[in-house]
């Protein structure tokens, strides 16, 4: 590795995902997931996950929220790895197995709060690239705030970008854990 593949590494392994529901490291010590492809261009790596770590864990997006939207762009991106990922960190956060069931139907949980189906009706809009009705927009102001639809809307702009970085890289879900599988992990 390259100096600067090396920071971004320790940078990764050493900060709050380590810790996470779901492997950020294969057995090996390689870096799992977008990560390993993100070392490739370090200083755009190291920008990347600044902007995720950000978002997953200084955003003031409600935990299940953060995980229902992220969810929601997995599934409708059909990113096997993030569906893997984050569907186990929605079950920590108290996600169901039914709403994710329905998140990867394309429905929106009708279990979601106000809040949670706002998000999740502004992911939908923003997936589809067809603009965003005045409607979903005011919604989003009246449930999340100037913020919070800031906040969903970069997310899901970064996990779209994941999940473009995923299927360049051809990294899939590990073949231990198949994309459906979302029992609380170990």
């Amino acid at each position: 590795m390259t100096a600067d593949q090396r920071s971004l590494y320790n940078r990764i392994a050493a900060g709050p995902r380590a810790n996470g529901p779901f492997r950020i490291m294969h057995d090996d010590a390689t870096l799992a997931g977008p990560f390993n492809a993100l070392a490739h261009a370090p200083l755009i790596g190291d920008a990347v996950q600044e902007l995720g770590s950000a978002l997953r864990f200084k955003g003031k997006l409600q935990d299940r929220t953060r995980e229902l939207v992220i969810c929601a762009v997995a599934a409708a991106l059909n990113s096997e790895y993030e569906w893997y990922a984050h569907s186990r960190a929605a079950v920590v956060v108290g996600v169901t197995e039914e709403e994710l069931t329905q998140l990867k139907a394309g429905t929106i949980p009708q279990e979601a709060s106000d809040a949670e189906k706002s998000a999740l009706k502004l992911t939908r809009e923003l997936i589809a690239e067809a603009g965003i009705p005045d409607s979903t927009f005011e919604d989003a102001q009246q449930h999340l705030g100037h913020e919070g639809t800031v906040e969903v809307t970069v997310l899901v702009g970064y996990y779209r970008t994941l999940a473009g970085l995923l299927a360049v890289a051809n990294v899939k879900a590990p073949e231990d854990q198949t994309p459906e599988d979302t029992t609380q992990p170990e």
